[in-house]
């Protein structure tokens, strides 16, 4: 069901509204803990390790992918925050084509060149199949990962976030008991773990496509919406290209720093790889509170309500750094614990080194709850290139740690790498925004 945040308390809509954001990132969070846990456990450290190798190229093609259909939905809720529902189809449509045809490129392109980019990451020989497997039915389901993202976008853009939630949900559970059948029973080994995320997602995205387009009385398209529109597209390019940049950006940050890490050896990898996945839930939070600002700031923009996107945005932080400060408190003392749920206690040597990583991001954790606030923000207000620019700072901060301090301090530079990452785009996303609010605010 439709709904307009530009009327009632901001803190309340946005609660509100993150409930069933955070509830799906949560799902999917531990689905992917429980596809680790299957891996790590029935499948081995060098599967496990495999498929930890190519997080980051996941990271970048994904992020890719996701950041521009988030970009693409961005001028649908302006336009419904605004209230011309005329446009806002057209809007829909133009989004579909665009998605479509991106989705078939990167599809194509990353496939393609797969071992080329396993091989870039210095992805060790004993754990190179297992990990290029895996990567190449994943990008082999981009179309069905856009598919959903868009659909889901749609929906938030017009203030529905609970039917997303209901789809992934099932998708979730079915991709778990295909995880079981072809791991356990098939003995599909790494194959089958990407290939019943693929199934399972492909299902999810066609069915929410068809609930979006045919069940939604806003979104429902009539023929005269259905035409291409060649300014349409350069609005969804210029909103869509720069989010989905800004994530591939930090994505390369975060390649470069896994180039590095691999080098080290697979016990650093399996450390490595082991925060990674836990640290993915407790980001949660955080992530659904993002969704939930930028939804809220793409329609208060379009109703000219800059006054309640500044005190949403400051009230929303205020909780963000409270859960911050919370998951560093677990990090630090419970983080060797979080590690038995992906691997046996047997492998001492790779928690401890993974307890260390956790230690380290439990300190800075605060900072990434507020960098996931702000820098939605500013897409939501259409400021994507700015955000753009956060994502260089990212890089530029991962690559400083990386090519000065890792050589020399090794797994203990890597541990610092994505806090100081953090800290350098949160100044810069805080320092624009306030600036933007101040000028918005006197306009």
């Amino acid at each position: 069901m439709a709904k307009n945040l530009t009327t009632v308390s901001p803190l309340k809509l946005i609660l509100l509204f993150t409930v069933p954001l955070l509830a799906g990132n949560l799902l999917q969070q531990l689905y992917n803990m429980a596809d680790t846990a299957i891996v790590g456990l029935y499948l081995g450290k060098n599967a496990l390790a495999g498929v930890g190798a190519s997080s980051s190229v996941q990271f970048l093609v994904l992020g890719l992918c996701m950041g521009c259909c988030t970009g693409f939905s961005i001028p649908v809720a302006q336009s419904f925050g605004a209230g011309n529902l005329d446009r806002m189809k057209k809007f829909v449509f133009n989004g579909y084509v665009a998605m479509i045809a991106l989705s078939l490129l990167v599809t194509i392109s990353c496939t393609t060149f797969c071992s080329q980019i396993l091989h870039l990451l210095r992805t060790p020989d004993d754990i190179f199949h297992e990990a290029w497997v895996y990567l190449v039915v994943l990008f082999a389901g981009c179309p069905f990962l856009m598919l959903y993202n868009f659909s889901a976008g749609i929906l938030r853009a017009v203030g529905d976030s609970k039917t997303p939630l209901y789809f992934l949900s099932a998708s979730i559970v079915l991709n778990i008991i295909l995880d079981l059948a072809f791991i356990l029973v098939f003995k599909m080994g790494v194959f089958g773990a990407s290939f019943a995320t693929i199934l399972s997602q492909g299902l999810c995205g066609i069915v929410c496509f068809f609930w979006s387009s045919t069940k939604i009385d806003v979104l429902k398209l009539a023929r005269e919406d259905m035409k291409f529109d060649p300014g349409m597209q350069k609005i969804l390019f210029r909103m869509g290209i720069p989010m989905g940049l800004q994530f591939s950006i930090t994505a390369i940050g975060s390649m470069v720093l896994q180039m590095a890490n691999n080098s080290l050896g697979s016990l650093y990898i399996s450390s490595f790889t082991l925060v990674t996945k836990f640290k993915q839930i407790f980001m949660s939070p955080f992530d659904a509170l993002g969704v939930a600002v930028s939804t809220f700031a793409s329609q208060n923009l379009g109703a000219g309500r800059i006054d309640r996107i500044r005190k949403g945005l400051f009230q929303a932080t205020a909780i963000s750094v409270l859960f911050g400060i919370l998951e560093g408190f677990l990090f630090w003392f419970f983080g060797d614990r979080l590690c038995l749920f992906f691997i046996s206690g047997s492998e001492k040597e790779v928690i401890h080194y993974a307890w260390v990583y956790a230690k380290t991001l439990g300190i800075f954790i605060w900072s990434i709850g507020i960098l996931n606030l702000w820098r939605p923000s500013l897409q939501g207000i259409g400021c994507s290139s700015k955000a753009m620019w956060g994502g260089f700072l990212e890089l530029f901060a991962r690559c400083l740690v990386t090519f000065v301090f890792v050589p020399s301090a090794g797994f203990k530079a890597v541990c610092y790498a994505d806090p100081m990452a953090w800290l350098a785009s949160t100044s810069f996303m805080v320092w624009y925004m306030l600036r933007w609010l101040k000028k918005a605010q006197k306009k």
